[in-house]
């Protein structure tokens, strides 16, 4: 089988795999988050560097929401909501990941360089 495969197929073969490779290390990345947008009650109460592990305490209506930083990651740990849907969200990592604490009206949401999307619809 390999005596039917000429010395520019494997050029061709070559150059698809060396150009799959280029396309996926600069395309499947670059979502990395460097910052947390932690909101109560629609307005930016922080901007937190993702670079230093931390605990911010975020106020809402039905009580504080404590939300963690650690190793690039941030999560809600706790919160008052009586479903705790963001706490169950945990850790996020990537731009564009957010967990939504509705009834107590706060948000923490992952920002970076690049969007994964331009809006998002429901």
């Amino acid at each position: 089988m390999f005596r039917l495969i000429k010395p520019g197929d494997w050029l061709v073969l070559l150059g698809g795999m060396l150009a799959t490779g280029a396309l996926f290390a600069s395309l499947w990345q670059g979502n990395a988050a460097d910052k947390a947008v932690v909101r109560s009650g629609g307005k930016v109460v922080a901007e937190l560097s993702l670079a230093e592990n931390r605990i911010y305490i975020a106020h809402g209506p039905l009580g504080a929401s404590r939300i963690e930083i650690h190793n690039r990651r941030a999560r809600v740990a706790a919160d008052p909501s009586p479903r705790q849907y963001c706490v169950k969200q945990g850790w996020l990592a990537r731009a564009g990941d957010a967990a939504l604490c509705l009834p107590n009206q706060v948000s923490l949401e992952l920002t970076g360089a690049k969007k994964l999307y331009d809006s998002l619809n429901y």
